[in-house]
């Protein structure tokens, strides 16, 4: 998991543990290291004060020695009363004598005499003795998995003059010091346990009062809405980045309801603009064809006409028709109920859909009227709308210099009530296919487009569909399926 993914809370807990842990680790790496130094150090002074002690032994042998002192007799001085011996016990430190060249003249019976005594020195060693300022040469090395701190100085006699070269092969014997090491990491490793279980509960409290007040200002910003009334963050203890934060979220509260109190304005604004809209689009609807009736009846009334009472009965009846429309249209939006009020009246669809159409007495809107019934249950009122809507938008979308023809059928499938409308105007562009169906879409100059989304508002009221099917510059067909006896949703 990776650690940017982990909550802060989580993050600063781990942080802070790690930061213990790493602590006390470089603490033992760098108590380690230091012993180590310390060991170095101390076998180095230690062989240093042994040398200084055999180089003093070694004088007062040659102050007492029976033999004359010069390299030639630099074995018999030290073999004598077995003086090699006597101090190397004395100093309890193996003792090798060179001569000048490099050749081994005596050894004392050491334990360490056989694995670490060479026969000849080395020329190197030979050469880098000559040339140091003190005339020392230490040397580290290991045999057999032991560690060695080999000395080479000269012995001089009183003049100074170099008669031979001493050699103290040392042993490191680290054992003590090891164990001392162990003890003090035993100990430090027992208070670093002790300090790691107290850094972790400290980093879980102190990571807890951190973010505590963070997982505040999170869970009031979790439950912010648009829809009601929020509440302000107060926080009394806390850091300075934290109040900022906090006066920056009580800030934006503050805006934010002055936003919603003008959103909300706004939108009952705009309600009222829209019921205005479609309540001149819903009265607008019947006054068009009561229009045209009244026209109608001017162009082609004849007092003569033997048939004429019939005539203006029917002409009558259209105008009462489409005034009752209007009526329950504005009864509708002055109770604030749907619009108009859906009935289930069982009527005959052929009969209400040729009535719709007598309103526009035009020869080029064909239908068979000879059709058989179709009995289904719908809404009268609600079906002349859709007819009348489909008819006049097809009407709108015929160029002018384009022959009219509108085809409208009514027909029964599949136990379900179809009425096509068919037209030969313009057809719909891809592009306004998708929108064809939202309230306010228009491509006419001029209306306000809720036509086609009433009908189809009404259309699924009765669980009923509209589709269409439309081509460029030849025409577009609309058909309305719903079910003979459908449930009002």
């Amino acid at each position: 998991m990776k650690l940017s993914k982990l909550s802060l809370r989580t993050r600063i807990f781990i942080s802070m543990t790690l930061l213990v842990l790493i602590a006390s680790i470089l603490i033992g790496a760098v108590s380690i290291y230091q012993y180590k130094e310390e060991a170095e150090e101390y076998h180095q002074e230690r062989l240093e004060r042994k040398e200084e002690r055999i180089q003093i032994a070694i004088n007062n042998a040659l102050k007492s020695t029976t033999y004359p002192v010069n390299e030639e007799n630099l074995k018999l001085i030290f073999r004598e009363r077995d003086r090699i011996y006597q101090i190397s016990q004395e100093h309890s430190l193996p003792i090798n004598v060179y001569s000048l060249s490099g050749e081994l003249l005596v050894k004392s019976e050491g334990v360490f005499a056989k694995d670490t005594t060479d026969k000849q020195l080395s020329p190197l060693i030979l050469d880098t003795l000559e040339s140091l300022y003190d005339k020392k040469y230490l040397v580290k090395s290991e045999k057999n998995g032991e560690k060695f701190l080999t000395s080479y100085t000269y012995i001089t006699d009183i003049r100074s003059k170099p008669l031979g070269i001493l050699n103290l092969p040392y042993l490191e014997d680290d054992d003590l010091i090891t164990r001392e090491l162990i003890e003090f990491l035993q100990r430090v490793g027992q208070v670093y346990i002790f300090m790691f279980l107290i850094a972790i509960v400290l980093a879980y409290f102190l990571s807890k009062y951190i973010t505590r007040s963070l997982k505040t200002i999170s869970e009031t910003i979790d439950q912010t809405r648009l829809d009601k009334r929020n509440k302000r963050i107060d926080i009394g203890d806390a850091s300075d980045e934290i109040h900022s934060l906090v006066n920056a979220y009580n800030s934006m509260i503050d805006e934010l309801e002055q936003s919603a109190v003008k959103l909300a304005r706004s939108e009952r604004e705009a309600a009222w603009r829209e019921m205005a809209k479609q309540v001149a689009h819903e009265i607008k609807n019947p006054l068009t064809p009561m229009r045209l009736t009244v026209q109608s009846f001017q162009r082609k009334f004849d007092p003569n006409d033997p048939n004429a009472y019939q005539k203006v009965q029917e002409y009558s009846d259209t105008l009462i028709q489409q005034i009752d429309t209007m009526s329950s249209i504005a009864s509708a939006f002055s109770n604030f109920a749907q619009m108009p009020a859906q009935k289930n009246e069982t009527l005959d669809v052929v009969k209400i859909v040729g009535l719709a159409l007598d309103i526009f007495n035009e020869d080029y809107i064909i239908f068979p009227s000879e059709k058989e019934e179709i009995i289904a249950k719908f809404d009268r009122t609600q079906l002349i709308r859709v007819v009348t809507n489909l008819v006049k938008n097809g009407i709108q979308a015929i160029p002018e210099d384009r022959v009219p023809k509108i085809i409208v059928d009514v027909f029964s499938e599949n136990g379900e009530v179809v009425i096509t409308v068919a037209d030969n105007g313009a057809g719909i562009t891809a592009e306004n296919k998708k929108k064809i169906f939202e309230p306010k879409f228009t491509t006419k100059t001029s209306g306000m487009g809720l036509g086609l989304g009433m009908v189809k508002n009404i259309v699924e009221t009765y669980n009923g569909s509209i589709t269409f099917t439309s081509q460029e510059g030849k025409g577009t067909v609309f058909k309305v399926k719903f079910p003979r006896e459908p449930v009002i949703s």
